[in-house]
């Protein structure tokens, strides 16, 4: 592989057209300004405590109770030793964020069309088209940076897949490595497996392909080089997989053990997640041509409509300020379709969506077919619920796919492979072995298809009521008639951007024709088209993410306010937790300033969970006792927050007299529902067999007290005149937490289905508990192992290449 000064000239340039389109559409970073991401904002409040350790020591804790009572930070932005693929991203993503992901989308998806051997016009055309697709935009906006991160690598997996299938073995090799490592650091596993759906399909077309060519050995050749930048790109990242999938485990996406509901009910789903949460979020069948057309369903659950909306005038009309309604309804619940919610459509453009059908006539041979297999498995399966057979079939019997929620996400796989057939259908337009005539054909079929989707469309809307669950609470303003309007509203967004879509495909259709008549030469040609694709989908891009969205920066790094309830907790320089129910389950608010026993986290401790469901919505203070929970946030009158006391709160530790056994986990949170937390605890004996005392005495001089406190190291000191048994109001974590007794090691084992327990001899003792997790040493060992014969592999590459290239010259 030779790249030229010209060719290295070239992309260059559109590097810098790429940075230049990122800054621009974002250009409130360059005034210091980030943008407001809700997501980003718990993440925020998650992390605050081991941010400020990790600040104030320079070490990397692993482990913090801010929230759900404690929990690893594996998930959390840990860093980790000999981590070199998180400091290549940082080079790569070097502009301020949420620019660099838009930057990111761009160079992936060119790096791919340059593997596909696009024209670097088509190319940068087409990364422009990918990267301003509205779901893109729209995920920055709500802060799923996360899903982004994993999105922006994909293409150019893709790409270097697609060398190493074109026989450039060792670049391909090279740069599926590179991206793989870089894929799995994005730390995005649900993006990353819907991915390798798509190269399932695609393996299997290159099959189909080699059997008819007889080259069955290249492709098992290929197959293998690529298992090996793999398995180099997971081990680059060792560390952080083996420490997520221990997490993983013991949270809310690994095996439960409990067998019952908390009513009492036999449990259905033991492993993974529950169907119907797997599912929430799943595309209606019709409402997927929300791809061609943006508003076909409303749009977003927040629609901003501005004072041209017939709503707004109704509203007006009742004699509200005008101030007054474009505060209160300057937004409007628009989406009338099947899922709960959402911020906006999942739209790739109706001219992409033109040129994908053109594609589908134009293009031949294998792409085609993989391109079309992974556009109808990444629709099909987005309609989750309402395509049951399907979705049933890949919870129930394919591997991890239970794993994973909200399985509409898996469009982000349409929403490659479109723009992808869409620039291969443009290629075929500049190339000379198709006829004029055969393009021109090809053209008036696609336009005509889409032409006719149009109509149907215009005729399908008096099927539609375009009602919404929410419109009902729209009544409680006073206004009756609001719901009315709304579907008045919502009828016009239906028209008005159907007639829009078939506009942009119109106008793109002319500029073909006359490129194809030879009345435009192809420099103009695709200028033209790159306006026209620019015009619609950063129009439709910017009504859901634009400059209002931007905040100044200490909104986002303090997103949080020190209320006067804070302020007064925080007086108390004790350490407990905090429960504030307002918060309901899923906040961090409260863990940005204290201990917490809630979050915010899409795999949460999975123990934890089962304790809210069973007992602490239902109000057992017995259960925050042992949790230490000392204040609960309650409201006054005026709906003021103000900071509980709860006088029983056991502490930090304590001594019990009995332990009560139990055989089973069933059994084990059941007995919670009502026993002597100060004095009980529950252990389950098939877990911890080495139980052969159960009573213990303790006296009024029976102490244990908390020393000394980081996240991932505690002290305490212990008097007991009498061999016993103390609690400790710490989650049970098996995997990194080690006890020691005046500095030796010593088992401890889990009571009350979440606590650490410890045996403590007579006499005074320190007792210290440390995060000390092995699985970080071992992956670490794999990590900088890897990384080496990544390294090696690459300069022996580059040396391979210079002594080919000096070989062909001297012949």
């Amino acid at each position: 592989m030779q790249i030229t000064l010209k060719a290295f000239l070239i992309h260059f340039f559109v590097l810098v057209l790429f940075v230049i389109a990122s800054l621009a559409y974002f250009s409130p970073v360059l005034q210091g300004k980030v943008i407001e991401q809700s997501d980003i904002v718990q993440y925020t409040g998650m992390a605050k405590e081991q941010n400020d350790f990790r600040k104030l020591t320079g070490e990397e804790p692993y482990w913090t109770n801010s929230a759900f009572g404690g929990m690893p930070t594996y998930q959390l932005g840990a860093n980790y030793p000999h981590n070199y693929v998180k400091k290549l991203d940082k080079v790569i993503r070097f502009l301020p964020r949420p620019a660099d992901y838009l930057f990111l989308y761009f160079l992936g998806f060119y790096i791919l069309l340059c593997c596909l051997k696009v024209d670097f016009r088509l190319a940068a055309l087409g990364a422009l088209a990918f990267g301003f697709s509205t779901y893109l935009i729209i995920i920055l906006g709500v802060g799923h940076n996360a899903k982004a991160h994993a999105i922006g690598y994909l293409p150019m997996l893709l790409g270097g897949i697609v060398l190493v299938f074109r026989k450039e073995y060792l670049w391909g090799f090279v740069l599926a490595a590179i991206a793989m490592a870089l894929e799995i650091g994005a730390n995005h596993y649900q993006m990353t497996y819907y991915f390798m759906l798509l190269v399932l399909i695609l393996g299997v077309a290159y099959l189909v392909d080699a059997i008819k060519k007889k080259k069955l050995k290249h492709y098992f050749i290929s197959v293998a080089i690529l298992l090996g930048a793999v398995l180099l790109g997971i081990a680059a990242n060792a560390t952080g997989l083996m420490a997520t999938k221990e997490y993983a485990d013991w949270s809310t996406r690994g095996q439960s053990e409990i067998t019952i509901n908390p009513d009492g009910s036999p449990k259905e789903n033991t492993g993974g997640l529950d169907k119907g949460y797997i599912t929430q979020w799943s595309y209606g069948i019709t409402e997927s041509l929300n791809l061609f057309v943006p508003r076909l369903f409303g749009g977003g659950s927040q629609e901003k409509l501005g004072e041209d909306s017939k709503t707004f005038a109704y509203v007006v009309s009742k004699e509200i300020p005008k101030s007054t309604a474009l505060e209160y309804f300057g937004t409007l619940p628009m989406y009338w379709g099947q899922q709960p919610g959402t911020s906006g459509p999942a739209y790739i453009g109706a001219i992409i969506f033109f040129l994908f059908i053109l594609g589908l006539i134009l293009v031949r041979g294998r792409a085609k077919w993989w391109l079309l297999g992974g556009t109808i498995m990444s629709l099909t399966l987005s309609w989750g619920k309402n395509f049951s057979l399907l979705t049933d079939f890949m919870i129930d019997y394919f591997p991890l796919y239970d794993k994973f929620r909200a399985v509409s996400s898996i469009q982000v796989i349409l929403e490659l492979c479109a723009p992808i057939l869409a620039i291969l259908a443009l290629t075929v337009l500049f190339n000379e072995y198709v006829s004029k005539e055969k393009k021109l054909k090809a053209l008036k079929l696609s336009f005509f298809i889409v032409l006719g989707l149009c109509v149907a469309l215009f005729l399908a809307k008096g099927m539609f009521d375009f009602s919404s669950p929410t419109d009902d609470r729209m009544r409680m303003t006073g206004l009756e008639g609001l719901p009315d309007v709304l579907v008045e509203d919502r009828k016009s967004l239906y028209t008005s951007d159907l007639l829009r879509s078939f506009i942009y495909v119109f106008l793109a259709a002319l500029a073909i024709w006359f490129f194809l008549k030879e009345k435009i030469k192809e420099n103009i040609f695709v200028v033209a088209l790159a306006a026209l694709i620019l015009f619609d989908l950063v129009g439709v891009g910017r009504r859901y993410v634009d400059n209002d969205d931007f905040v100044a920066k200490r909104k986002m790094t303090q997103p949080f306010q020190n209320t006067p309830m804070h302020q007064q907790i925080l007086k108390d320089e004790g350490v407990y937790r905090v429960y504030n129910p307002s918060e309901g389950w899923d906040s961090a608010g409260t863990s940005y300033f204290h201990q917490s026993i809630t979050g915010y986290h899409a795999a949460k401790p999975a123990a934890m969970q089962d304790l809210f469901y069973f007992y602490i919505f239902k109000g057992n203070v017995g259960v925050l006792n042992m949790l230490n929970v000392k204040y609960v946030v309650q409201q006054t009158e005026n709906g003021e927050d103000y900071p509980a006391v709860n006088p029983e709160a056991n502490g930090n530790a304590w001594f019990v007299k009995q332990l009560k056994e139990v055989s089973s986990t069933d059994e084990e949170i059941l007995a919670i529902e009502d026993f002597d937390e100060k004095n009980v605890a529950i252990v389950n004996t098939s877990k911890f067999t080495n139980i052969n005392r159960t009573s213990f005495q303790t006296d009024s001089t029976t102490t244990i007290d908390l020393l000394d406190y980081k996240p991932n190291h505690l002290t305490y000191k212990s008097n007991n005149s009498n061999a016993g048994v103390a609690v400790f109001s710490e989650m049970y974590y098996a995997h990194g937490w080690n006890a020691y007794i005046d500095g030796k090691p010593t088992d401890h084992f889990k009571v009350n289905y979440v606590l650490r327990a410890l045996k403590v001899p007579e006499g005074e003792h320190t007792i210290e508990f440390k995060f000390e997790p092995t699985i970080i040493e071992q992956g670490s060992k794999i990590t900088l192992a890897s990384s080496v014969l990544f390294g090696l592999i690459i300069l022996g590459g580059l040396g391979f290449s210079f002594w080919r290239n000096r070989k062909k010259e001297e012949v």
